[in-house]
């Protein structure tokens, strides 16, 4: 695709969320947003909250959870701002909510992830990242198949990341069964699922009017580096210093951070589009090597394994329940 024919927006990496729902009005719109009791997810579902959403916070801490809707009623004004437990590392925990989810829904935010993680496996057995950064979402989301198509024009958000780069879909050994396990290289096959659900997802889902984008936040310290070693964190901060002084890229603030979750959710500049991947607000050129944090290698965006993808997922899931 021509870089003429990529969506832009007048916004970029310092926007805010709130900044881009001002003057949107999403009063009657429900919103499910997975991971909001930190990091982004609370600026995106903050964000939705504000601009007149009825939002769900679908969290694994039900405690956490409560606290930041209360913070983000007592912000926004909006009374509706509910909780429900969510744990992507099991599917019974997914399929809890899926079967007691009642009426449409308008936006699926998918932004809960886990990054770099030990070697560990869900509650199925799965590797943990391609678990919960995955089929944890995929689950939830064709779980919430119909009332998605209930609602009029809704829209996914599949949070993935740059973090696509280190790896494609590796589909004879999604697991690391038979090849030492890297967090690097699971964290990036996993972001690239991410990326892979929303084309497909839109191929799938369009006639019921739902589309899926997948985005990259940005660089953004928050709890979702908390399985880094001191010193890794201490080589990232050096690092992010000095690409920010080469101008590569500036770090940004959760509130920066949520805005192209939040754009893809909201903005008119992106109705009836879906299988594509943004960042900064912006619709991502396709290249070959990452310029530091930006584009899209084209295996995140590659027809042919989105299509797979869905299939093993739906494979698995079948198997496992």
């Amino acid at each position: 695709m021509a870089s003429s024919d990529l969506i832009s927006s007048p916004f970029d990496d310092t926007t805010t969320a709130l900044e881009v729902v001002k003057g949107v009005d999403l009063t009657g719109r429900r919103a499910l947003v997975t991971g909001a009791a930190s990091g982004i997810g609370v600026e995106t579902a903050r964000a939705l909250a504000h601009a007149g959403a009825q939002v769900t916070l679908a969290v694994r801490d039900e405690a956490a959870g409560g606290r930041v809707a209360a913070d983000i009623a007592g912000t926004s004004g909006r009374t509706y701002v509910r909780v429900v437990a969510l744990d992507l590392a099991d599917l019974a925990s997914v399929d809890a909510l899926t079967s007691a989810w009642t009426g449409p829904l308008d936006l699926l935010v998918n932004n809960a992830g886990v990054m770099e993680t030990p070697f560990g496996v869900t509650a199925q057995g799965w590797e943990t990242q391609i678990g919960v950064n995955h089929l944890g979402h995929f689950a939830l989301a064709t779980g919430l198949h119909r009332a998605l198509a209930a609602a009029d024009r809704a829209r996914i958000v599949s949070v993935s990341s740059s973090g696509h780069a280190a790896s494609p879909i590796v589909f004879d050994d999604l697991f690391f069964e038979r090849r030492d396990y890297d967090p690097g290289l699971a964290y990036g096959q996993s972001k690239t699922a991410n990326s892979l659900f929303a084309v497909e997802a839109t191929r799938r889902w369009a006639g019921d009017g739902i589309t899926a984008n997948a985005l990259m936040p940005g660089g953004i310290w928050t709890p979702l580096q908390r399985h880094w070693s001191a010193e890794k964190r201490a080589a990232a901060e050096q690092q992010a210093q000095q690409a920010q002084a080469a101008g590569l890229f500036r770090m940004k603030t959760t509130e920066q951070g949520a805005a192209t979750s939040v754009f893809l959710a909201v903005s008119p500049l992106v109705e009836g589009v879906g299988g594509r991947y943004f960042e900064d607000c912006h619709e991502a050129a396709v290249v070959d090597q990452l310029d530091g944090i930006h584009g899209v290698l084209p295996h995140a965006l590659d027809p042919e394994d989105a299509r797979r993808l869905w299939d093993v997922s739906e494979d698995l899931l079948a198997a496992a329940r």
